[in-house]
């Protein structure tokens, strides 16, 4: 079997991912994207999380051109992906999640998204049920597959799709793994960050067109190195200041 074959494959799992994605998750979406909506519109924050891996989706929505300036990152040193084996065991730390929100900016009518595509350690549940007690709406992206064929590392024996208000489903399979050959002894070929992405920028998309529909400008980026684009965001910064909390 050639690379070429094996790279069309990956292309046709992921599509076939994507579309299901866009086709079974459509009310969600819209529903995530009124959330956020909502929330900038009574002047709320809204922050996204994630740990290892999942932590690149949570990344991809925040200082973006052409996404929304009040979208920050809740960011835990440590558990990033370049921190390796660290990151996934701190992931695994019951308590570590709420020493996290007690020292941020998080209050009562912000928004988080928490990204965790197992959905079944200690932090992301903890961070949205803590979240959630603290008046936080929280949408979270995750594989709901998991929570049927996998357990829970968190001391409460439930998953993060259990305490959200909106749950987003990414249809990867447990493992993360698209491909399998009988000469490679393991499966390989995720695809969580392509998926993940993707649902997450179609709800940043419908949360700008929501907030347009009532007359609101989105407080969109405009990219640096288009002309006008540092003028433009110089100006969204400015305005929404007090509600964007990266680069300081």
């Amino acid at each position: 079997m050639s690379d070429r074959k094996l790279a069309a494959q990956f292309f046709d799992a992921a599509i076939a991912l994507l579309q299901r994605a866009r086709d079974e998750e459509a009310d969600a979406v819209e529903a995530a994207g009124t959330l956020l909506a909502d929330t900038v519109a009574a002047g709320g924050r809204l922050f996204a999380f994630g740990a290892g891996h999942s932590s690149l989706a949570a990344q991809d929505v925040v200082y973006r051109a052409g996404g929304l300036a009040l979208m920050n990152l809740l960011a835990v040193p440590g558990v990033e992906v370049a921190s390796g084996p660290l990151g996934s065991t701190l992931e695994r730390v019951d308590g570590l999640a709420g020493a996290v929100l007690d020292t941020s900016p998080l209050r009562a009518g912000d928004a988080l998204v928490v990204v965790s595509l197992s959905g079944r350690n200690a932090m992301p549940v903890e961070m949205a049920r803590r979240a959630r007690a603290l008046g936080v709406k929280v949408i979270g992206v995750t594989s709901v597959a998991y929570a049927s064929q996998t357990g829970s590392r968190n001391a409460s024996g439930t998953f993060l799709k259990d305490h959200c208000d909106v749950v987003l489903d990414s249809k990867i399979a447990v493992g993360d793994s698209e491909l399998t050959l009988d000469t490679v002894p393991a499966p390989f070929a995720p695809a969580s960050t392509v998926v993940t992405s993707a649902l997450l920028q179609a709800v940043m998309a419908t949360a700008a067109g929501a907030l347009a529909e009532r007359g609101i400008e989105p407080p969109l980026l405009r990219s640096g190195n288009v002309d006008g684009g540092l003028d433009w965001n110089a100006r969204i910064m400015e305005e929404y200041r007090d509600r964007i909390f990266y680069g300081r």
